[in-house]
């Protein structure tokens, strides 16, 4: 049973393009499997998400953060009697739009489009691609999905404002997005907070002692652990701990959610969508323990020294790669060349970097600016 604020399907505002109901699968949950079967999300696979391969297979890249993600949001949804085949479509689709490279990539794509007056937004991008760059269907372009998956994709981690992006007037941007989007960005704090401490130690790159001694919430279920399981392997302790914080974010998440909901008197979606705030959100207590643990990974990881030459080398890469292209745009593939007659070169440009994995761009980047 869905709460009366949760997206019901049979109320979708529906596709771009009228298809047929499908048998057995509801819209959203052939949006989900279409995102599944879309190119765009396989190259997800060989997209960092912190680490490159050099340091080892066994670590995230972005695929399996989307599924890690995907998992624990629908877990949650279902908690709080959301629909969990949006969320779930939702969670899948939601890395869709980045670049190689991680977020080194998309920093080196935005700047080398400021030069041009132009920016790169990941969620703007995803949108672009489930809207025109997959061709899948003889019907139409894109991946005609539902309304509220393509409202989701922009509006899950912040809001836009429609004097400033009047193209994407028609999602309801006065507006906040349902409850199902909401966790999106929640879930993925959840997902790589934890997961990049995992992935960190694994590494060599974060000490057991600097992860207790940075990240308060680790130490003090690292000492429960520790009473429960004396003789068991540090890294299982380990395990353990992070296994407790992802607990307690996400039980925190549905029980400050559910009251957020029943306190501001939330009876229908309309309510959701009126309300001058998002309802989803940590307790403050829990929301302190979640920026610690973020601002932990910035300063110890994400910006770590061993990591900095790969980060260079990265952003130098998309800028020279971007460059080369805007002053040899007859090597760009004929597709791409077919395109800049309806849309301007850095664009068209962007757009091709942007749907690259990290071995295409290397590749790329060999051919044409180290030959």
């Amino acid at each position: 049973m869905l709460a009366a604020y949760a997206v019901h399907v049979e109320h979708s505002r529906g596709r771009r393009f009228i298809e047929p109901q499908h048998p057995y699968r509801n819209d959203f949950q052939r949006d989900r499997d279409r995102v599944i079967h879309a190119r765009a999300f396989r190259r997800l696979e060989a997209k960092t998400q912190v680490f490159t391969r050099r340091y080892s297979d066994h670590f995230r890249n972005r695929l399996t953060h989307t599924l890690e993600v995907t998992q624990i949001s629908r877990t949650i949804a279902g908690a709080l009697g959301l629909n969990a085949d949006l969320t779930e479509a939702l969670a899948l689709v939601h890395d869709i739009g980045h670049p190689p490279f991680g977020h080194a990539g998309e920093k080196a794509l935005d700047a080398a489009m400021r030069e041009h007056d132009l920016c790169f937004e990941h969620n703007l991008h995803a949108l672009r691609i489930v809207e025109d760059f997959e061709q899948r269907y003889a019907a139409f372009r894109g991946l005609n999905l539902t309304f509220e998956v393509r409202e989701g994709i922009i509006k899950h981690s912040r809001d836009y404002d429609k004097k400033t992006l009047p193209e994407l007037a028609e999602y309801l941007l006065d507006q906040r997005p349902p409850l199902e989007a909401q966790l999106i960005d929640l879930t993925d704090e959840i997902a790589y907070n934890t997961a990049d401490l995992d992935d960190g130690y694994e590494a060599h790159l974060l000490s057991l002692d600097e992860i207790r001694e940075g990240v308060p919430v680790f130490e003090r279920f690292y000492r429960e652990v520790e009473q429960i399981y004396p003789d068991a392997p540090e890294k299982l302790k380990f395990n353990e701990t992070v296994r407790r914080i992802l607990n307690r974010f996400a039980d925190d998440l549905i029980q400050n959610t559910w009251s957020r909901v029943n306190q501001a008197g939330i009876r229908a979606l309309d309510h959701v969508r009126q309300h001058p705030e998002r309802l989803a959100a940590f307790s403050a207590a829990v929301d302190a323990e979640r920026a610690q643990n973020k601002n932990f990974l910035y300063e110890n990881l994400y910006f770590s020294p061993a990591l900095a030459s790969e980060k260079d080398d990265a952003e130098r890469v998309v800028g020279e790669l971007f460059s080369f292209w805007m002053e040899h745009p007859a090597s760009l593939p004929e597709h791409y060349q077919e395109k800049t007659k309806e849309e301007s070169l850095p664009r068209v440009i962007c757009d091709y970097i942007a749907g690259m994995t990290d071995n295409f761009i290397l590749e790329q980047y060999e051919k044409y600016c180290e030959g």
